[in-house]
């Protein structure tokens, strides 16, 4: 039987501020925002609520806490708190739910490390009500310090409210598939997609400890409360698996199904495969507007196996689509018009086709030679992920810039870092070869996870630099018109970066304003597993809010496209650009310029394959797509969504 959804305390009401509907489909509580701050913000809310409410009792409030990025924003709000309206921790004691095994505190990958950064630095806990298991202690005493987690807990009085987050394999804390039900505080070997995951932070797999100590599902669910955060793209499958499955120990997250307090707070991405959001015509009633229309149309098609003009009336009144064919009429006109829509998305000119009629192009035909500025979040996103629009946009002959917003030197190992240095040595190209010498020295010399020096960074943000430009002088495009960002949010030598400032978007607006393209390319692809392209586009946002008044902008049309990591769906592409076997190959060569991102590169999220094999697949299934629809065959295509701004 299904549990009434949890009603939250006087002062937080959820379903106000998010989106909440109740469905046949879904197990667990959940509320959806429009991004992950607004939710954070409720969330830090409650939190200081139920801090507050403890005190006036004269009651200690225990906090079970998660690190990971889910929480980062909840952590800063709740220090604003504490500086701005005088929130008090005096009377909390917290629990963390784990920590890497074996882990010193003082590593910058610890979680003690990183609840100390994020929270505990910045607010007025007691040290002594802090408590992170301690990832040093030894194997003998392992099993009776777990067992000793539980008594500190259970003798604070338990736990108030547990915030998480969740893993792609489902976990909560680290709790992998198969822990079982009653589970408590121990040591637990990692799933190989939670090492690749954590990969990133590690500076490469092989440095992911294999072990941590975590509280249990049982210890989880004795919470009085629970929060679940989800945010990203990442996260939209396990979460519908978890709210909408059945409870099963291959998805522990499901086992909060049985606990009648639990609430997930989502963002719309993370939301976006739950049933009411993905398809909202098998749930109930819908608004047919043109989007959703889009949608379902295109869905019932993949699900039917038919391409657009075979689509008949049963297969929208069989599949929860009989409202949509009452208000549009019959399916013959309906195909019709969808098969036109879908069909004009296509182009080979994607910077306008000069003296054609425009009213069904994806891009205006005037100007015909355009200005076009492309951002790259880091020194290869260009060419991976629209490498053949890139090329048909210069050979086409129209004024293509590129602006590479970061260097990207985290991204280039020591050993390639290494090579370079030797052989720069090697060629004596200064008088002085000292400064080589200890850059070498550096490398060699470097202990695991240690940020590297400002010489060795300069070291590999050249190196992309030069590959970059290897790559744009293939493709046809001067060296004048390639811009090195270098925002400065990125310049950490470390996966956390710095928030968005007031000198990146300068930064940004400068370029835009020097150049006044008629069209700006740029990364849409917010799942990104380190966040770079995330910040990169919110930087392009901000500085368009900015440029927005000036006479430029008027012409200005901005078209984003996805990353290395996903394609947009058929039903969000605006423009999609076919490629032939010939440009997809010199796609390929122009990835290939980028050698230290080959054989192994370090940010390889889940996908093991290399870049060019993941962007051919991709560009190929998206032609795929497009003639199981009935429309062209093409080798590949490369897909695009305009913002309109």
């Amino acid at each position: 039987m299904k549990e009434k959804p949890f009603t939250n305390s006087k002062s937080i009401n959820y379903e106000e501020a998010g989106k909440f509907e109740e469905t046949r489909f879904e197990k667990i509580h959940n509320v959806i925002f429009s991004t992950a701050d607004e939710g954070s913000v409720k969330v830090a809310e409650e939190i200081a609520d139920l801090i507050i409410d403890k005190q006036q009792k004269g009651e200690m409030c225990v906090l079970g806490l998660a690190t990971g990025s889910s929480p980062i924003k909840v952590y800063e709000e709740l220090v604003r708190m504490h500086q701005e309206e005088d929130l008090s921790f005096s009377n909390v004691i917290t629990f963390n739910l784990d920590e890497y095994y074996p882990m010193t505190k003082d590593n910058i990958q610890s979680y003690y490390y990183f609840m100390h950064e994020h929270l505990f630095n910045h607010i007025d806990i007691l040290p002594e009500n802090i408590h992170v298991p301690n990832g040093m202690v030894t194997s003998d005493e392992l099993r009776q310090y777990c067992i000793g987690y539980e008594e500190m807990i259970k003798n604070s009085g338990g736990i108030d409210l547990q915030l998480l987050g969740i893993g792609r394999t489902g976990h909560i804390g680290f709790n992998e598939p198969g822990s079982h039900f009653n589970s408590e505080t121990r040591s637990i070997t990692l799933d190989y997609i939670t090492r690749v995951d954590a990969a990133p932070a590690f500076l490469g797999l092989d440095n992911v400890p294999k072990k941590t100590i975590t509280m249990g599902i049982r210890t989880v669910r004795k919470a009085k409360r629970i929060i679940l955060l989800a945010w990203g793209h990442n996260k939209a499958s396990i979460i519908k698996n978890t709210i909408e499955g059945d409870v099963s120990s291959k998805v522990p997250a499901t086992y909060l199904q049985h606990h009648q307090n639990t609430t997930f707070i989502l963002d719309s991405e993370a939301a976006s495969e739950l049933t009411r959001i993905n398809t909202p015509w098998l749930v109930g009633s819908c608004l047919w507007d043109e989007k959703l229309i889009s949608k379902a149309f295109i869905w019932l098609c993949q699900l039917t196996g038919k391409s657009i003009l075979k689509l008949i009336d049963e297969d929208y009144n069989e599949n929860g689509m009989s409202s949509l064919l009452a208000q549009e009429g019959s399916s013959y006109d309906l195909n019709i018009r969808m098969f036109n829509k879908v069909q004009h998305t296509i182009t080979g000119w994607p910077g306008g086709k000069p003296n054609a009629d425009d009213t069904y192009r994806p891009e205006r035909a005037k100007p015909s030679k355009k200005r076009v500025l492309i951002f790259s979040p880091h020194p290869d996103d260009d060419v991976i992920s629209m490498g053949g629009t890139f090329d048909r946009l210069v050979s086409q002959g129209h004024e293509v810039h590129v602006a590479y917003q970061t260097s990207g030197n985290i991204a280039v190992s020591d050993y390639e870092a290494l090579k370079f240095a030797e052989v720069s040595k090697k060629m004596k190209y200064n008088k002085d070869n000292s400064n080589i010498s200890d850059i070498i020295k550096q490398i060699k010399s470097k202990k695991d996870n240690t940020i590297d020096g400002f010489e060795v960074r300069k070291l590999k943000g050249i190196i992309r630099q030069c590959e970059s430009l290897a790559a744009t002088r293939y493709l046809g495009v001067p060296d004048k018109n390639v811009h090195f960002l270098n925002l400065p949010f990125y310049e950490t030598g470390t996966i956390k970066k710095k928030p968005l400032g007031q000198e990146d978007i300068s930064i940004m607006c400068n370029i835009i304003e020097k150049i006044k393209p008629h069209q700006i390319y740029a990364a849409g692809d917010l799942s990104d597993p380190h966040g770079t392209h995330r910040v990169s586009l919110n930087a392009l946002f901000e500085s368009l809010k900015i440029l927005k008044p000036k006479p430029f902008m008027d012409d200005c049309w901005v078209w984003l496209y996805k990353g290395a990591w996903h394609e947009w769906e058929i039903h969000e592409i605006d423009m999609a650009v076919p490629m032939s076997p010939d440009q997809v190959l010199k796609k390929r060569n122009a990835i290939f310029f980028h050698q230290t991102q080959k054989d192994g590169v370090m940010f390889q999220g889940s996908d093991s394959r290399e870049f060019w094999i993941r962007a051919e697949d991709r560009n190929t299934k998206t032609a795929e797509k497009y003639n199981e629809l009935g429309l062209a065959d093409y080798a590949a295509m490369e897909a695009f969504v305009r913002w309109h701004f």
